[in-house]
């Protein structure tokens, strides 16, 4: 692809994604209308204060009239009061506009990252997309603020300003514009030099954001593996590619505006020198040599500032362009809307269910069983038999491709995503909390949920004495993932969720492997009591905690190998019996 096929297709690329940034700017049209037009003004009232002064200069200075001048000087503080009250105006709305525009737009990622299915997370770190919800939106601020109607007021004072000062002399003109040329391609190779240094900028913000979010979050694995000093100095090269990234940028900076203001200070030079020749032989006046001074500032600024305009722009595409990578990322669970789904009864049925997370390697293979309603199934084996994944296909959080799984008889991928949940708790072995309260970690949102209704499920898992000893209680705090509580407090925390929910399907992934021997039997009595008359799914290492359910499947490799009650198992030897023993054996010794 030639050069001028590729810069073709990026103007036609950056043209398709500030059209999709106009549809963000719709609902807020007025804002934009009204700050279009406040520029506009700005640019063509611009030329006017050069001009009184020449008249000024060349009628009541040249020739002294007191009286004429006092009035000329509140005439120029009125315009100047006018010009700044516009300014002021010009600029809250344009940045307001953009604000809003940035809300909506960071709404719309957000609602839409809680839509993407589990796979999506699983390979794209989550400093990058903390990247792009807070840095990346924020850069496209300046599309508004640094971006299209500011250019467009520029260009307009740049032709305003020249028509002026052409009008007025041609000659004087021409001089101050005679380095201009050599103006524009500094600022053609100043552009696209901090182009490139920007784009280098913005992945190492991404980087360093992953690299910071993923050493806080796994900070105990820092610790408990001795990795601080290589951690640290890690950081310190992403770092220093960071700060270097930034440096380039600010080196091209000092040298492009100094080079701008010697162009400036030359071509004011000559427009003194040369000026003054016109002014001795009486071809302009000295008024007009004054404002010719003003207008070249007036020039000379908009063509400074518009190279760093155009690369503000840019990087504001180009952080628009990531954003919507993530918008049309259609990577989500069909969920059916309109089709309403209800468990009555609570019956499952595997059918020859295939399941792979990454092309066909499968991790469930012709998997075949059925839960009758109101009955307990157990799901043990090895580590990445998968257990986890059967869990995670009823509740639809990754998808199988092949087979097919019914609830009550209705097929779960036809159903709608939400109100299938909404039938099924699950209680993991790694319970997330949220940096909140513990009522409102249980409630999460649900306001009928009220305190009342949380000690007394808070009871029914033994939860309510350590509750009670907390400082302030269920108004306890307990930070960021739950750190102020035991993994045996969080896991009962997660049951009184489970428990509130009253759900018709519950599934218990590892639920009492974080607790201590007498939470666990504390537990297991809640269990008995959430589990009964309800279809559940247990999945447990810890074989002595499921010998009272109904029927339990062995899984080996992604199949099912053997399958019966606890008692029947043990008596035809098999992988069960195999995994009992060693399990016993352990706790003897």
């Amino acid at each position: 692809m030639s050069d001028s096929t590729k810069k073709t297709h990026q103007k036609e690329k950056n043209k398709g994604v500030l059209r999709r940034v106009y549809q963000y700017v719709k609902p807020h049209k007025t804002k934009l209308v009204l700050a279009v037009g406040l520029t506009v003004f700005m640019a063509v009232v611009s030329p006017v204060r050069p001009f009184l002064v020449q008249y000024v200069v060349d009628h009541y200075i040249i020739h002294p009239n007191g009286k004429m001048l006092l009035q000329s000087a509140g005439l120029m503080i009125f315009i100047l009061i006018v010009e700044t009250a516009v300014s002021y105006y010009s600029n809250y709305s344009i940045n307001h506009l953009g604000q809003l525009v940035v809300r909506d737009l960071r709404n719309a990622v957000f609602k839409h990252l809680t839509k993407l299915k589990l796979a999506y997370f699983d390979r794209t770190p989550i400093g990058t997309l903390v990247t792009r919800v807070v840095n990346d939106l924020e850069t496209i601020s300046s599309i508004f603020t640094e971006g299209l109607a500011i250019i467009f007021g520029d260009f307009l004072q740049l032709s305003v300003v020249l028509s002026v000062m052409f009008y007025t002399s041609w000659k004087l003109t021409l001089i101050s514009i005679c380095t201009i040329p050599v103006l524009l391609i500094a600022t053609n190779i100043f552009k696209n030099a901090i182009k490139k240094t920007f784009n280098d900028v913005r992945n190492q913000v991404a980087r360093l954001n992953t690299f910071v979010q993923e050493r806080i979050t796994g900070i105990a694995i820092v610790k408990i593996f001795n990795r601080e000093n290589e951690d640290y100095e890690q950081f310190k090269a992403i770092n220093r590619e960071h700060r270097d990234a930034h440096v380039r940028s600010v080196w091209y900076y000092s040298v492009f505006f100094p080079i701008v203001d010697i162009l400036s200070a030359f071509s004011l030079g000559l427009l003194i020198w040369a000026g003054a020749g016109e002014v001795l032989q009486n071809e302009v006046t000295v008024g007009t040599l004054v404002a010719f001074t003003l207008y070249i500032n007036m020039l000379f600024r908009p063509i400074r500032q518009l190279a760093d305009r155009f690369n503000t722009l840019q990087m504001g595409i180009v952080s628009c362009e990531r954003v919507f990578q993530v918008l049309d990322t259609h990577e989500m669970i069909n969920d059916n809307e309109g089709k309403t789904f209800n468990v009555s009864q609570g019956e499952i049925s595997f059918k020859h269910v295939w399941m792979a997370y990454k092309d066909e390697n499968y991790v469930l293979k012709d998997v075949s069983f059925n839960i009758p309603a109101g009955k307990s199934i157990a799901l043990v084996g090895s580590t990445g038999s998968g257990k986890t994944s059967i869990i995670n296909l009823i509740n639809r959080f990754y998808e199988f491709q092949k087979g097919e799984i019914l609830i009550d008889g209705q097929d779960i991928t036809q159903v709608n995503v939400n109100e299938l949940r909404r039938q099924i708790a699950v209680v993991q072995q790694d319970v997330l909390l949220f940096s909140d309260t513990i009522a409102n970690n249980i409630r999460l949102g649900n306001q009928e949920l009220t305190d009342e209704k949380i000690y007394e499920a808070a009871k029914m898992v033994g939860a309510d004495l350590f509750i009670k000893k907390l400082p302030g209680e269920l108004s306890f705090n307990v930070m960021e993932r739950g750190a102020m509580l035991s993994s045996g407090q969080r896991q009962l925390i997660a049951f009184i969720r489970a428990y509130l929910y009253n759900p018709s399907i519950l599934v218990l992934d590892e639920a009492t492997s974080s607790v201590d021997s007498e939470t666990e039997s504390m537990i297991q009595q809640a269990i008995v009591s959430l589990t009964k008359n309800r279809t559940s799914i247990i999945i447990a290492h810890r074989l002595a905690t499921v010998q009272h359910v109904d029927t339990i499947l062995v899984l080996e490799h992604g199949r099912i190998v053997e399958s019966g009650n606890h008692q029947k198992l043990i008596n035809i030897k098999g992988k069960y019996a195999e995994l009992y023993e060693r399990q016993f054996l352990a706790v003897e010794s």
